[in-house]
């Protein structure tokens, strides 16, 4: 397929800045804001019989003008279907120095710690073209947190050495409660990242720390509609997929064939494996939540359908059209043109109910990018 087919006008005033909330505004003029991880609002699409749904319906099953929200999808599994989470934990990412003697701005965004013992990461800086092999970096804090650039890697990208001699668990204390969640640029060119990012950034069942961004789809879930699903019987099964910036670099070639994904670290533990086999044994839906999730089980699955234990990394790249081995549902985000994430949905869905999909999540006024409003496909 083509780059071109996947663009499409997105307005402004649709791409979520926040997640779903109740904001209230205070005497001084403050806004406090009360937020409901599961109140998004919830397309579902049936990829055989190509309808799409959202509206909730009514006792005689007609449809009413009420939107579904994201407990809903609850309509749609029973009792022994299987959802397969990522849980990986993202750490506060981004954080601001400034450049020895000219007391320049810089953005640093921590992209992995590539040696513990020498305090060596690789980022990315911005404005790039101010920093230079040999300059260093000044960090507000507690204490004297200074940086020496060592390397260049990419255009943006520079490997970092963090002069600060302690232990490694007080340099990581210290270097993350200088950060912010690592909001996607799209969010951070509108408004500055707040402290209840970093809880509102995070799943619930986050567990293992890698991330520079969130397995979005995840966000949805509360835990009060994870009670709701263990009570209904359905089961969980949790991998590991540590989701870099990967998925938001521009492909700039029109053939996607020649596009290449940046890897991802990824583990899929025999527990995981157990749990998910023995539902495709038994029949039931596996719903795998989010892309960065499909991407991961499409990575590890075996030629007779069945989920393998992995620990390495994976540059899955998945578009249209494409044959999947595990997951027979997803739950999705709607996502920017253009965007790899918008392609592996088609992939699932099918490329023209995709493009449907889109014009009515528009037409209605869904959110889109990662806070915001979410899509169950089935395959139905």
């Amino acid at each position: 397929m083509k780059l071109s087919q996947f663009k499409f006008k997105l307005p402004e005033e649709q791409v979520a800045l926040y997640p779903p909330h109740r904001a209230f505004e205070n005497e001084d003029g403050t806004i406090d804001r009360v937020y409901n991880r599961d109140q998004c609002k919830l397309m579902v699409v049936h990829r055989k019989s190509e309808k799409i749904e959202i509206f909730k319906k009514d006792a005689d099953g007609n449809d009413t003008e009420e939107y579904m929200t994201f407990r809903n999808l609850l309509d749609y599994f029973d009792e022994g279907d299987t959802f397969i989470f990522n849980d990986t934990k993202v750490f506060p990412a981004r954080l601001y120095g400034t450049k020895e003697k000219t007391d320049a701005q810089i953005e640093v965004f921590l992209l992995r710690e590539l040696n513990e013992e020498l305090r060596l990461w690789d980022v990315l800086v911005e404005p790039a073209r101010k920093i230079r092999i040999g300059n260093k970096l000044f960090f507000d804090g507690e204490g004297p947190m200074v940086a020496e650039v060592i390397d260049n890697t990419t255009s943006r990208g520079r490997t970092l050495r963090f002069l600060y001699d302690c232990p490694h668990d007080e340099f990581k204390r210290e270097l993350f409660s200088l950060g912010e969640a690592p909001l996607p640029r799209y969010i951070v060119d509108r408004r500055k990242a707040e402290p209840d990012d970093m809880e509102q950034f995070q799943t619930i069942y986050a567990k293992h720390e890698g991330a520079v961004t969130a397995p979005s789809t995840g966000l949805h879930f509360s835990r009060e509609l994870m009670k709701m699903m263990e009570i209904r019987g359905y089961q969980f099964a949790f991998v590991t997929v540590h989701c870099s910036l990967g998925s938001f670099d521009p492909i700039e070639v029109e053939d996607l064939t020649k596009h290449k994904m940046n890897s991802e670290q990824m583990i899929i533990t025999p527990e995981a494996c157990d749990i998910v086999n023995n539902a495709k044994n038994e029949g039931r839906h596996i719903c795998a939540v989010g892309i960065s999730t499909m991407r991961a089980t499409e990575s590890a699955v075996g030629t007779d359908g069945m989920l393998k234990e992995f620990s390495g990394w994976t540059n899955k790249f998945i578009f249209p059209p494409y044959e999947f081995g595990l997951a027979n549902s997803i739950i999705t985000n709607f996502y920017h043109p253009e965007s790899t994430m918008m392609m592996a949905t088609a992939a699932f869905a099918g490329y023209d109910l995709t493009v449907e999909a889109y014009k009515t999540a528009l037409k209605n006024d869904f959110k889109f990018g990662c806070y915001g409003d979410a899509m169950l496909v089935l395959d139905d």
